[in-house]
């Protein structure tokens, strides 16, 4: 960044980054790491989508679909935490119904892949002490119950799945004969979008030079879980056999037992490939493990080239109400720090501007080295092997990070 008498030149920007905003205590942590941490630096070109649960409410979640399609559109996307309503949050917020997650309306235009992977900090160790390297967690993010349709059965009846072809012919299967009132629910999936899955996840596996874990349960989902199976077996035999070969890796099928008894024995250094809803509750698993939720970077990747950077972790609802009644919350706001690194980093990559790529970095190095020197949120004290912690509010490490930033960039 040069320097013009007493004024900075930020960092140009040629395409823009789409933003999408926000809820609740991320929304405050993403707010003061976007003022402070990223526009004193850098002349941001931006096209911002708010996904606030109110106007997601008002444009009848439009602005989320319009959202994702700008992300198509620009190549690169960060996000920041948003709230997926169920019948309480109707209530709190007066919503028209119960709309879909946001992250899922994105991830299914996207068709991509989710790479969760832990925040490598010297200093906190994970729970899980036999872990030497960190495990990427690779998510699908199409249908399955993000996606999911739902009935309230109120009285006895039968519930049926049926299929209509194009030509009308039908096919039945009964789901379950109720004599009483229950509920029924209906998942789906896609051929294609479990084959880009596959691709995905084989690809980063050998970009990164490590095994790759499929896991499902097709002993129990003995159609859906088993097509999934299947077609990783395919593309593997077809496509990348071979190069898994020639560069000393390999590829795996267990059962999601199996590799959640494995995970927690063995030192880690692998991608771990897992449907939608197991990888969304293995990649906190896996995040906690270090400490806090917001301990892990999560990149969607689509088959395309398209990337969506976002934290992790919820909207941090308990830590929202501390914090509007006055009281001290402690939000970790690495997480929402690492959406902004790695999504300027990768615009900067893609628009051959190595000033802003380099910037990414020292945004990203600049956190990980407060940590380091022992200034840190509560969360994190509790794992942290670091002597004599300065613990901190979220708000306060994003200020400690300003200031260093600011020396590095002065």
């Amino acid at each position: 960044m040069k320097e013009r008498g007493t004024l900075m030149e930020k960092i140009k920007m040629t395409t823009p980054l789409v933003e999408m905003d926000r809820d609740e205590m991320a929304a405050i942590m993403w707010k003061e790491t976007k003022e402070k941490l990223v526009l004193p630096f850098v002349d941001l070109v931006e096209e911002y989508y708010d996904l606030n649960i109110r106007n997601r409410d008002q444009t009848d979640d439009q602005v989320t679909v319009e959202s994702a399609l700008a992300a198509k559109k620009y190549g690169v996307a960060v996000k920041c935490a948003t709230i997926t309503p169920n019948l309480e949050r109707i209530q709190e917020y007066g919503l028209k119904k119960m709309w879909k997650s946001p992250n899922a309306t994105i991830r299914s235009a996207l068709d991509g892949t989710v790479f969760r992977a832990p925040i490598l900090i010297k200093g906190i160790e994970p729970y899980i002490k036999s872990w030497e390297k960190p495990i990427t967690l690779a998510r699908h993010a199409y249908g399955d119950l993000y996606r999911a349709t739902e009935m309230k059965i109120d009285g006895p009846g039968k519930c049926e799945l049926v299929f209509t072809d194009t030509d009308g012919n039908e096919r039945r299967e009964l789901i379950h004969e109720f004599k009483a009132p229950g509920v029924a629910q209906g998942l789906h999936n896609l051929d294609a979008s479990i084959e880009s899955f596959a691709r995905c996840c084989m690809s980063y596996a050998l970009d990164v030079k490590q095994d790759l874990i499929f896991s499902a349960k097709d002993t129990i989902s003995k159609i859906y879980d088993r097509n999934f199976r299947e077609i990783f077996k395919r593309i593997f035999m077809e496509e990348y056999m071979e190069q898994f070969k020639h560069n000393g890796l390999r590829y795996e099928y267990c059962l999601i037992d199996d590799a959640v008894s494995r995970v927690i024995k063995n030192s880690g250094g692998y991608v771990w490939a897992c449907q939608n809803y197991d990888g969304d509750v293995m990649s906190d698993m896996l995040a906690t493990a270090y400490g806090s939720a917001a301990m892990m970077t999560s990149v969607l990747v689509s088959p395309d080239g398209i990337y969506e950077y976002e934290a992790a972790h919820g909207t941090v609802r308990r830590h929202y109400y501390q914090y509007l009644e006055g009281a001290v919350a402690s939000t970790n706001p690495l997480a929402i720090i690492m959406a902004w690194s790695g999504g300027l980093k990768k615009r900067g990559e893609l628009d051959h501007n190595k000033e802003l790529e380099a910037f990414g970095k020292c945004l990203e190095e600049t956190a990980v080295r407060t940590v380091e020197d022992g200034i840190m949120t509560a969360d994190l004290e509790r794992v942290t092997t670091i002597p004599d912690p300065k613990v901190v509010t979220g708000l306060q490490f994003i200020e400690v990070v300003r200031r260093r930033l600011a020396q590095a960039y002065r």
